[in-house]
């Protein structure tokens, strides 16, 4: 790579005029492509193996006969779309599920701050991120090819337990991959990649339960409807960890860090092992000075606290839509969940196809612009669409409440159907627009976090984003869920996500730093390969 000299340091052509490689951006990404299937399948598979095991729990089902008088608590689970009295008996059963589906955002809240903070104090000839993917990468995908095979609940508790602390070992490393190789003012185009990536892996991971039991169902000779879902089980999470493995190999042999050892390559190649011991002792001494020396300044750390809140707001809005958004369709727009989640997937359609422009757009307007341009089209979806709600019910001669209860109770009413017939047309533009939106704030959060931290402590600060979006999907469905048990109804996600968004936004007015200007030249960037 050609360069010129300033300062006594090389700067190369590619740094003075900072371009995004794409392919080996799209090399970096296998590694949270990785992290994505592994959550794609997570979600709806360790949720049905735990209703099985918990099911045929008698300790689970003695504890539900003690509290099955309690009423608040039936109407809390209720609230969370689950039925509370399976069978006509009270059971303990989704709340159980519930908490135990919160283990990974907790032990994200608490491990991925710690190990991303570990990350940048790595000091290795493969470099500060890849040890973590490539320690953390197999062990996860042994422990998630595991899970299905376990044949008691203490057995299925441990695998999940050691699954998602190992997951929260290297995911912060694997994120901050990308920003380490990339020009600050590239990171928005860089995200966008990644996003992208990471949707792919989401669609593998979500679209292989299809195809495991087309391909199982085939070999054995019988319809897809009479094989037992159970059976299909290890083979799918088998494909998320096979996904895993590729995923670190990528990163081992494709994408090419920066030796992060302190030492000379003079020392470093010494046979005088207390000669280097002791060079290392003085390098790590001054390196842990100068890290105490790289303090935010007030402002800074202003900026960071409101960004941060910020998150934290918006992935309470966001999380609740997509944790209930079925709910939602099926009490109010009458539709099956099959039906559901092709609504759903329109929104992660039209969020990938927005993410290049998304990056485009943080670098050429600035990210906090793009970010709020975001969440104002995503509140103006949500007034639009709340608008023809109002308008079609007048329409109709009944008020929101009033539908609400006709809809509960005959949702055959001519009346009812009209104003279906006007939602469910109605739907598609709004979430073609939701979908492009969440993708213009999603691809320029974590640049903007990144930058107020600086290029020495990416792992750190990546640490910071999880903890605040980690948090709040801990906060949500719980939030949520109260919220929904006084309302009645799963229309309150049109007061609840807004609330939140509009606080996101409000935080955000006040965040004063983390843009990167297209002219910065950065000395020394590290290549991808």
């Amino acid at each position: 790579m050609q360069g010129y000299q300033k300062g006594g340091s090389v700067i190369s052509e590619a740094a003075a005029k900072p371009r995004l490689n794409y392919p080996k951006t799209i090399l970096t990404g296998f590694g949270f492509m990785a992290t994505s299937i592994a959550w794609a399948i997570y979600d709806p598979y360790i949720t049905k193996i735990l209703k099985k095991f918990l099911t045929e729990s008698p300790l689970v089902t003695q504890w539900s006969q003690r509290v099955g008088n309690v009423d608040f608590l039936a109407r809390y689970i209720a609230s969370q779309g689950e039925n509370a009295f399976a069978g006509g008996a009270f059971t303990l059963v989704p709340l159980f599920i519930g908490i135990i589906m919160t283990f990974d955002n907790i032990f994200g809240v608490v491990f991925q701050p710690i190990f991303g903070k570990l990350s940048d104090r790595c000091y290795t000839r493969l470099g500060k991120r890849r040890p973590f993917v490539l320690i953390g990468a197999p062990i996860s995908a042994a422990l998630f090819a595991l899970i299905p095979w376990m044949r008691t609940l203490p057995a299925v508790m441990a695998c999940v337990i050691l699954f998602v602390f190992v997951m929260s070992l290297w995911r912060a490393p694997v994120v901050a991959l990308m920003p380490d190789l990339t020009p600050p003012a590239l990171r928005s185009d860089g995200n966008a990649v990644i996003n992208l990536m990471g949707g792919l892996g989401g669609i593998v991971g979500m679209s292989s339960g299809a195809l495991v039991t087309a391909l199982l169902a085939a070999s054995l000779g019988i319809a897809k409807d009479e094989l037992d879902e159970f059976r299909t089980f290890p083979y799918v999470f088998l494909v998320g960890s096979a996904v895993m493995v590729i995923g670190a190999l990528v990163l081992l042999f494709f994408v090419k860090e920066k030796d992060s050892r302190l030492l000379s390559t003079e020392l470093l190649a010494s046979r005088n092992e207390a000669e280097r011991r002791a060079a290392d002792k003085q390098a790590r001494a001054q390196e842990k000075a100068a890290r105490k020396g790289m303090k935010l300044s007030p402002k800074e750390r202003t900026s960071l606290l409101f960004m941060l809140a910020g998150l934290f707001f918006l992935f309470c809005g966001t999380n609740a839509i997509t944790t209930f958004f079925a709910l939602f369709a099926e009490e109010l727009l009458h539709v099956n969940t099959a039906r559901a989640g092709i609504l759903i997937a329109i929104i992660s359609i039209c969020g990938a196809a927005a993410a290049l422009p998304a990056g485009w757009m943080g670098r050429k307007f600035g990210r906090k612009k793009t970010i709020l341009a975001g969440l104002g089209l995503f509140l103006a979806t949500f007034a639009v669409f709340f608008a023809a709600l109002i308008s079609v019910t007048r329409a109709n001669d009944l008020t929101i409440g009033g539908f609400v209860a006709l809809n509960a109770a005959n949702p055959a009413a001519p009346a009812i159907e009209a104003i279906m017939r006007v939602l469910n047309l109605f739907i598609y533009p709004v979430l073609v627009v939701a979908g492009a939106a969440s993708m213009m704030i999603t691809v320029n959060t974590l640049p903007l976090v990144l930058d107020i931290g600086g290029l020495e402590r990416v792992g750190t600060f990546t640490g910071y984003y999880y903890t605040a979006t980690f948090s709040a999907q801990i906060a949500a469905p719980i939030t949520y869920g109260f919220f929904r048990m006084f309302s009645g109804s799963y229309i309150s996600l049109f007061y609840y996500s807004p609330i939140a968004l509009a606080a996101a936004l409000i935080m955000i007015l006040f965040v004063r730093h983390g843009e990167a200007k297209a002219q910065e030249i950065q000395e020394e960037v590290p290549s991808i390969a």
